[in-house]
């Protein structure tokens, strides 16, 4: 689910007969088969040259005359009665305008003129967008939301009897169940209860759908659109969500460290030694850096009697730098 700032507004797509249209296309499409077409020319070509054997044959023009009208009503038949459905398609039949059942699929024969195909009904599984645009949530918040709607026709009866053009319909009513979901729910339970928004909406839907002989098998929300500015105040309000835990967690790390120190102080409090070793150890440490300036605080170079032991290292490091120079060191002066 993406979730992105309305900066500016789009027209809201409403769903057009584009179903019915399509399914027309398809019906007219279909008129003839192109297996009725091919034994159509090919019944034609024969009577051609049957009339032309014939009349070779010195046969009547009368009897040539009934082949050749024979032959023709019989490819107009074929080419008018012989329909072809895909593996995928119902026909349905009607005969001097009532049902008369389902053809298909594969090939399958009507009655020119008495029966008629209306539609030919997909049984695939269908996908069918759909959006509500500004649409207020209850919390009084203006959202955008598109989602996707995916269905099937499990009774091509129902489908075409029950309802003008099915999907459109459908659209419709996809569309006015989303906007009843987003009424209901408060923006937060929108952004976070993606999986039960579309939970609902499958349920909602399928509920007006069946009685048309469709079933819907799933619903996703694809985006949901905010304002940009109450985006950016939930970007501000994460912010600081965050700075408020990463200071909780700064606080709760000072106390652990306060207490291992606690801890160290009553075990050096009990070992002098111990607490000699440790500072001799931080000292020797922070010496072998070239340049490195150690502060001692005055106490702990009384406590400790770390005078000497400074003034011990300091000349130490004097010397080796002499050295390293080339330079003997300078005699003692006697006071």
């Amino acid at each position: 689910m993406v979730v992105h700032p309305a900066t500016h507004s789009r027209r809201e797509s409403r769903p057009t007969a584009v179903g019915s249209a399509r399914q027309r296309e398809t019906v007219a499409l279909k008129g003839f088969s192109g297996l009725a077409l091919a034994v159509f020319v090919l019944l034609l070509v024969v009577s051609i040259i049957l009339a032309v054997v014939l009349d070779a044959l010195d046969v009547p023009d009368g009897w040539i005359a009934a082949e050749v009208i024979i032959l023709n009503l019989v490819g107009l038949y074929i080419l008018f009665a012989l329909r072809v459905a895909n593996q995928w398609e119902k026909a349905i039949v009607l005969r001097l305008g009532r049902f008369r059942g389902l053809k298909g699929p594969g090939p399958f024969w009507i009655v020119p003129v008495v029966d008629t195909i209306p539609a030919m009904v997909d049984h695939r599984v269908m996908v069918t967008p759909f959006t509500a645009e500004r649409t207020l949530t209850k919390d009084s918040v203006p959202v955008n939301v598109d989602a996707v709607l995916f269905w099937v026709v499990w009774d091509a009866e129902k489908a075409v009897l029950e309802v003008e053009d099915y999907q459109t319909a459908i659209a419709w009513a996809a569309q006015t169940a989303l906007r009843e979901i987003i009424g209901q729910m408060d923006l937060a339970s929108i952004l976070v209860g993606r999986t039960v928004m579309d939970a609902e909406l499958q349920r909602i839907i399928d509920e007006r759908t069946t009685p048309w002989g469709i079933t819907v098998q799933s619903v996703e929300i694809r985006d949901i659109v905010i304002p940009e500015a109450l985006e950016d105040a939930m970007s501000r309000q994460a912010q600081a969500e965050r700075e408020r835990q990463a200071r909780v967690i700064l606080g709760e790390s000072e106390k652990q460290i306060a207490a291992s120190f606690a801890e160290a102080a009553q075990a050096y409090r009990d070992n002098p030694t111990a607490l000699h070793l440790r500072a001799m150890n931080m000292l020797f440490e922070g010496l072998k850096e070239k340049g490195a300036l150690i502060i001692v605080p005055s106490s702990a170079v009384e406590t400790m009697n770390l005078g000497g032991l400074m003034g011990m290292a300091s000349m130490t490091g004097a010397l080796q730098t002499l050295i390293a120079g080339g330079q003997p060191p300078a005699p003692p002066q006697e006071g």
